[in-house]
């Protein structure tokens, strides 16, 4: 068996484009990769096509090998594009490797430790500026069967304005959807680098009524050390790593103890294959991994495989505002029960796409934000 091609789909989706990667060979047989990323995809797409035409008349098996030929074949390396660009493929060598084999891709990861997911909805109460809206919005997460969600309270335009103010307002919106949720749900505060380390402990002491899971990325990735000196002086967790993109970038995060739980993202930080390897370290810490899911159903499906096979697994982020979407593509959706995904029992990923559900969502290219100016101080 060789690979003989690969291609690229690219769709937008409301707020990002999704791409989807495609390794054919001789005999017919495909694997599936995903490498979306919120920004330049047409800078992915073609790092997917020039990383991968090293794999062109390859055997697909040895996943490892043929990850080290494309992570070490440029001198330079590294980087959001070439390191998502690398996941998609390696994605996609996984999936193909496991159907070979007919078994789940997860059987190739040492097997299950469990056969469902516990996932939380990510990003469900979005724009909300009213507490009752709060309210409201967490009491419904809980009727689907969840018992997590993730939403993000901060406003940059009011952190600029009234610092203060814009805390206390987050944490009223807090205050109303743990009376919302009640007790037993977990709250998983997005702060999306919204924060400095100043204003970071102001609102956790403000949230810590509210018994908030975790705070995600309340400062800039950048700085481990300064992550570790915030993680020191607040109670409520912090959860990062969804920008870092090796094992080496979190090796440093980890050793400074910036964080209490890890989200590597299977995507960006360069696919099964390096995550494993990240999740392994972690657990040398006793560090849960809550993976950063936020892509398409390709994504989806490799950080449940992965999840499912590692022994300090926490939570899945799964986009609810997308599900129906991601299962219509799907041709073995994923089961949804009581707050939990069930592992696929088919062979590789355990779906195919019918990519004719996307026609009509034309890729769109995006744009930086474009503002130079500090969301803190």
């Amino acid at each position: 068996m060789k690979i003989v091609k690969i291609e690229t789909h690219k769709y937008w989706i409301e707020w990002c484009n999704w791409l989807f990667v495609k390794v054919i060979t001789d005999d017919g047989l495909h694997g599936w990769g995903e490498a979306s990323l919120h920004g330049p995809i047409e800078s992915v797409e073609r790092a997917i096509h020039e990383i991968g035409a090293s794999l062109i008349g390859e055997d697909p098996s040895g996943v490892e090998r043929h990850w080290q030929r494309m992570y070490h074949g440029w001198r330079w390396r590294g980087g959001a594009t070439l390191m998502t660009a690398l996941g998609g493929l390696d994605i996609a060598l996984w999936d193909l490797e496991a159907k070979r084999l007919d078994v789940p891709l997860y059987r190739l990861l040492g097997g299950p430790f469990r056969d469902r997911l516990r996932v939380y909805a990510s990003h469900w109460l979005s724009d909300i500026a009213r507490p009752e809206d709060a309210f409201d919005g967490a009491r419904e997460v809980v009727q689907r069967g969840f018992r997590g969600f993730k939403w993000g309270p901060f406003r940059a335009d009011k952190l600029r304005e009234d610092e203060a103010a814009a805390i206390r307002d987050a944490a009223e919106l807090m205050r109303a959807a743990r009376e919302g949720a009640g007790d037993d749900v977990e709250i998983y505060v997005e702060c999306a680098e919204l924060l400095s380390p100043r204003t970071a402990v102001l609102a956790a002491k403000a949230f810590e009524p509210y018994r908030p899971a975790w705070f995600e990325e309340p400062i800039p990735f950048e700085n481990a050390a300064a992550m570790a000196r915030l993680q020191s002086e607040i109670a409520v967790p912090i959860a990062t790593g969804e920008r870092l993109l090796s094992r080496w970038e979190f090796r440093e995060l980890i050793q400074n103890g910036g964080c209490k739980v890890i989200q590597p993202d299977i995507m960006h930080a360069a696919g099964i294959t390096e995550v494993r390897k990240i999740a392994t370290m972690a657990d040398t810490e006793y560090l849960p991994v809550a993976p950063h899911n936020p892509g398409g159903p390709i994504c989806n499906l490799a950080a449940m495989h992965l999840a499912a096979s590692i022994p300090n697994f926490l939570v899945l982020e799964q986009m609810e505002g997308e599900r129906a979407l991601r299962d219509e593509l799907c041709t073995e959706p994923v089961r949804y029960e009581d707050g939990h995904f069930h592992l696929p029992t088919g062979p590789g990923l355990g779906t195919d796409l019918n990519l004719e559900v996307l026609k009509g969502r034309d890729f769109r290219p995006q744009k930086a934000r474009g503002s130079s100016e500090s969301l803190w101080r």
